[in-house]
Order: C-alpha cells, then structure tokens, then sequence
C-alpha cells in the first residue's frame, strides 16, 4: 500500500498533497477526469455523489456534489478547467458550495488546483497544488479536515487500482 499523503503548506496561501499510488499514470489522470470513476472514489462512507458533470477541456467546466444518506445535506465544487495535459497536469478554478452543511468558508475568489502527475516505473506520483486566494481562506479550508478527507478518497482511489488489477 502507498503511504499517506504528503501536506506541506508551501506559502501562506497554499497546500501540497503529495501521494503515491501503485497503478499507471494513465489509471490515474482517467480515476481524475472521467466522472464514472469519479464517483467511485471521491468523498466519504455514507455519501454519493449524485451530481458529477466534468467538461474535461480548457474552458470546460464541471459541477460535484455530495449528499449525505443519513440526513440528505449536500455540498460541493464547481469551476472551470485552465489548463489540460493529458496525462500529466490539470488545472481549474474551485468554488466551493456549502449546500446545507455549515463550513465558514468564504465565497467569492476561487481556489486555484493543479493537479500534476508523474509516472516510474508504474507507480504514479500525484501532486496536488491548492492555491487559496489568501491566507484565511486556506486557514478556514484545512479546518474542515480537507486534507485527511482527500486521504480517505485516495484510499478508496487505492481500492478502485486494487479491484482492477
């Protein structure tokens, strides 16, 4: 198993996730971009995912949303795609919507992700670039736990590789 993702806060307004995983670059960037393996791996036990469109292209937009089983609260992503090279980097803007779920996070500026992919000898190295539009913005969005939430889905992004192997 790959070990746990790498966060490093490398400036006052970014996160750096940096994760492993034991499947080609290919497995990897297609488990990013197509929304029926999206919905198999992002988010928590106990959610779906209902709304997963994704316009993989520059200009191209794309709308995530999780629901809860339990008591229905939803919340969820939507932005544009900056840049697209496939296998290996892809970039878009990040809002963030609350739904029903109570997160003081701010609206307005989004948060710009690169996600940049490497592949030796078919292991995939994953680096994931958050840059917030400030200081409090990315305070208030690791104190949801984001970062150990994205470790969950990359556990359950490991699974996925396992099953298909």
């Amino acid at each position: 198993m790959p070990k746990p993702a790498e966060v490093t806060l490398p400036g006052d307004r970014e996160v750096r996730v940096t994760r492993t995983f034991n499947a080609p670059r290919t497995l990897v960037w297609d488990a990013h971009t197509r929304p029926e393996l999206v919905r198999k791996w992002q988010g928590y036990d106990g959610w779906d995912m209902p709304v997963c469109d994704m316009d993989v292209r520059v200009g191209g937009n794309y709308k995530w949303q999780w629901r809860n089983r339990e008591d229905g609260n939803q919340f969820g992503f939507l932005g544009t795609f900056t840049q697209v090279d496939e296998p290996s980097k892809l970039v878009h803007e990040q809002y963030f919507d609350p739904g029903d779920m109570d997160f003081a996070m701010p609206a307005g500026d989004p948060c710009i992700v690169s996600l940049e992919l490497s592949e030796q000898n078919g292991v995939t190295t994953l680096v994931c670039n958050l840059t917030f539009a400030s200081k409090q913005a990315r305070e208030e969005a690791l104190s949801t736990g984001m970062t150990d939430g994205m470790e969950h889905s990359y556990t359950r992004l490991d699974d996925l590789f396992k099953a298909a192997a």
